[in-house]
């Protein structure tokens, strides 16, 4: 699964989907049975508090039977390939599988090799993070009213972000007005092709924004120096009151995580009046349990 290929309908009818799990999650009795008697394994290769923890969630809440694969001490890291992987797992009959791959493809590899089995991409690589882009809109629907005609701004290591790749995909499919913000280095060969206007001044970006959307510094993924230093990035593209003040009065600001405080955001933004990074979190859990749902409507036997 990926932002790629699913029309406005598809992604509406999901944030609508997920609507209603919002207000279930607010009850005190948070159990469905879409998926009982269905198993579900969480293949993480990358670690991820955040969207491996919220999938878990997700599944157990629609009644499924929820295992959680360890590849820190797994076949996997022991040289197993991740055709030989689909092989074990497909013998152990799984319904659905999340995975998370630090390699772009991946996903679309194993899914390849799987037989009756749903799988959902949780990452891979630079290339996609989809339920990320789902809970960033459903996020932006529940503040702003709407998503069409809105100017959001995407900010940071846009070069080496899924995270930024799944939201401009599906923003100008909502027909939003999508900006990126970065410094040269940090923004992908041919970027104007996906449909965004490219500024690498963050006044010039931020100007008349309604949501700033900050990404995370992927120290992780850089080989080589791709900033003169954390200060000297901070200073021109961290996102402080200043900044901030360049958007629109009623701008928020959003962030999917994990934040480096005062690399690429000021503490006093992200815990401020602007933020919704609290409740994007929140917004995880619905998006996935509706992902989870709408999957479980097209298994067998279902």
């Amino acid at each position: 699964m990926g932002i790629e290929g699913l029309s406005r309908a598809d992604i509406v009818g999901l944030l609508d989907l997920a609507e209603e799990f919002v207000e279930l999650n607010r009850q005190v009795e948070k159990k469905r049975t879409s998926l009982r008697g269905r198993t579900q394994i969480n293949l993480f290769f990358e670690v991820s508090t955040r969207t491996q923890s919220s999938f878990e969630l997700a599944g157990k809440r629609l009644g499924a039977d929820v295992m959680n694969m360890s590849t820190s001490s797994s076949s996997m890291r022991k040289g197993e390939t991740l055709i030989d992987t689909a092989i074990t797992l497909n013998a152990m009959h799984p319904d659905i599988i999340v995975v998370r791959h630090h390699a772009s493809g991946a996903v679309e590899l194993l899914a390849s090799k799987l037989d009756g089995c749903s799988v959902i991409n949780a990452g891979d690589g630079s290339h996609e993070h989809p339920t990320q882009a789902l809970l960033d809109a459903l996020t932006i629907r529940r503040n702003k009213g709407r998503i069409e005609g809105l100017t959001v701004a995407i900010c940071g290591d846009i070069l080496h972000s899924r995270v930024a790749r799944s939201n401009i995909m599906l923003l100008n499919e909502m027909g939003a007005r999508v900006r990126v913000v970065a410094p040269s280095t940090l923004l992908p060969p041919g970027i104007e092709r996906f449909g965004v206007e490219v500024f690498r001044d963050m006044r010039e970006g931020l100007s008349g924004a309604d949501i700033v959307m900050m990404l995370r510094l992927q120290r992780e993924r850089m080989n080589g120096s791709y900033v003169p230093s954390l200060s000297e990035y901070f200073h021109y593209y961290g996102l402080d009151e200043k900044k901030l003040s360049y958007a629109k009065p009623d701008a928020l600001v959003m962030h999917p995580g994990p934040m480096n405080r005062g690399v690429e955001i000021d503490s006093i933004v992200a815990d401020g009046t602007h933020s919704l990074i609290r409740e994007q979190v929140e917004m995880g859990v619905a998006v996935r349990m509706a992902v989870l749902e709408a999957l479980s409507r097209n298994l067998p036997n279902a």
